[in-house]
């Protein structure tokens, strides 16, 4: 356990979560911008397939089997701490990525910048839990919500922009050398503006739920990722089966841990297990409609990975001004906020696939992507800040490592399974619509999850409406 030390005063707010928000914005730009860079990568470097494949998977992969256990190393060695060496930890790898000689350095160079990114991103969500209260933590969380979601759509725009630009000749380098002066300079002032955590002697990382987390998750994500590219083997699916055998071994050993990697309390008030299955469907949702709607600009409509990436920028206005305001709006409006989202999202992105899927016109699609990303912030943002007012501050770390995790195992199903939806079509445009008719009925879930999230009150704890 952490005893808190009181909330910052106002002075030392807002620099302190600009600190927290830029290390979340590099981690999260980093899963996607090597995605635009990796035609540039694979013909510099002459590297195959397989390579590249886990130059762009691999940092994944790696930040989902991580995430849980380096939530609770913030509990062992203090969040501040945590996040700071994370930081630090993903900024040298980020140099080492920019300096590859060969494919085989950038590969173990991006799995160590996918461990620093696992280390510093709970502690930002623990942070921001333990040191925000009332409208001031929900505040919080809308621009951290905000950073988290859009940093896969900036990551896109920034990638098209510094490959295309190739600055200094350094073609692919940039998009991975621009992390370093920002990294510096966080460095520089983090240890200045985040407040300090007094640690519990007694707090434990638990050896063996390490290990069976850790290989469930492998199980689980490896073939996921990778199984779509491989035509699904059978290997597949007997590790998809063992994964699942191990997450219901790692719950059962956690029940009995006196140190528990992962206490399940976090998920015991009423509302809790509902309410982040329905975020973790909005964001795995927004995952794939992404990478779909990205792949049939480019391979139907011939815009190129800027354009594509471009044409993303009313989504993340959308989601951008409602995640800043949404805390502004009358208590009765923020009450149906996380039940009219994913409708909205649903139904900005089936209009739009009907009415631009052959012929991108953007005096139709600017107000439908607005209308999809409003929609994805309001079944995000009020949902997960109403779910961390019913869990007691001292299970922060915990909520933090379900709210990090579930959305990277959302992302990763979702893009194997209705990815593979996507490339079985016919045509891009059939792909297309299949996708997002699957997107719409699991938002429609999600909405009724968050229904059952928001109704009543969970252990005389009152919600933030």
């Amino acid at each position: 356990m952490i005893a808190l030390v009181p909330p910052p005063t106002g002075v030392r707010r807002a620099p302190m979560l600009a600190v927290l928000l830029t290390g979340q914005v590099m981690a999260s730009m980093d899963g996607s911008i090597v995605s635009v860079a990796a035609e540039t990568m694979r013909a510099d470097l002459h590297a195959g397939g397989t390579a590249i494949q886990l130059i762009v998977s691999g940092y994944l992969l790696t930040v989902g089997v991580l995430l849980v256990t380096c939530a609770r190393l913030g509990d062992v060695v203090g969040q501040r701490r945590a996040f700071l060496i994370g930081l630090g930890w993903f900024t040298g790898a980020s140099l080492l990525c920019g300096l590859a000689p060969d494919v085989t350095v950038l590969v173990g160079a991006r799995v160590a910048q996918a461990m620093g990114a696992a280390l510093l991103t709970p502690q930002i969500f623990s942070l921001i839990q333990t040191h925000w209260e009332g409208t001031a933590r929900r505040r919080a969380i809308g621009l951290y919500s905000m950073v988290l979601a859009l940093g896969v759509a900036l990551g896109q725009v920034v990638g098209g922009l510094v490959v295309s630009a190739d600055l200094f000749g350094l073609s692919w380098r940039p998009v991975f050398l621009i992390n370093i002066p920002i990294g510096v300079i966080s460095l520089a002032v983090g240890p200045r503006l985040l407040p300090v955590s007094r640690v519990d002697g007694r707090a434990r990382l638990d050896p063996g739920g390490v290990a069976i987390l850790t290989a469930a998750m492998a199980a689980i994500t490896v073939p996921l990722i990778f199984g779509r590219d491989l035509g699904w083997p059978l290997w597949v699916w007997i590790s998809l089966a063992c994964g699942v055998a191990l997450a219901a071994a790692f719950v059962r050993h956690e029940t009995r841990a006196p140190h528990p990697l992962l206490d399940l309390a976090s998920v015991r008030p009423n509302g809790v297990k509902p309410g982040l299955a329905a975020c973790w469907t909005v964001m795995g949702c927004y995952t794939v409609f992404l990478l779909t709607l990205t792949l049939h600009l480019q391979t139907a409509l011939g815009r190129s990975p800027l354009e594509a990436g471009l044409a993303f920028v009313p989504y993340a206005l959308g989601f951008g001004a409602l995640s800043l305001t949404w805390t502004r709006y009358p208590l009765r409006l923020q009450r149906v906020l996380p039940i009219a989202g994913p409708i909205a999202f649903a139904a900005g992105a089936c209009l739009l696939v009907l009415l631009c899927r052959d012929r991108w016109q953007p005096v139709v699609s600017v107000p439908l992507l607005l209308l999809a990303g409003a929609g994805h912030a309001a079944g995000y943002s009020p949902l997960i800040a109403r779910i961390t007012s019913l869990v007691e501050p001292r299970l922060a770390s915990a909520i933090s490592a379900l709210n990090s995790t579930g959305p990277v195992l959302a992302g990763v199903t979702g893009v194997a399974g209705l990815g593979s939806v996507y490339f079985a079509a016919p045509t891009s445009a059939d792909g297309l619509v299949r996708v997002v008719v699957a997107v719409a009925v699991l938002l429609v879930a999600g909405a009724a999850g968050a229904v059952r999230a928001t109704s009543g009150r969970s252990g005389g704890v009152r919600p933030p409406w």
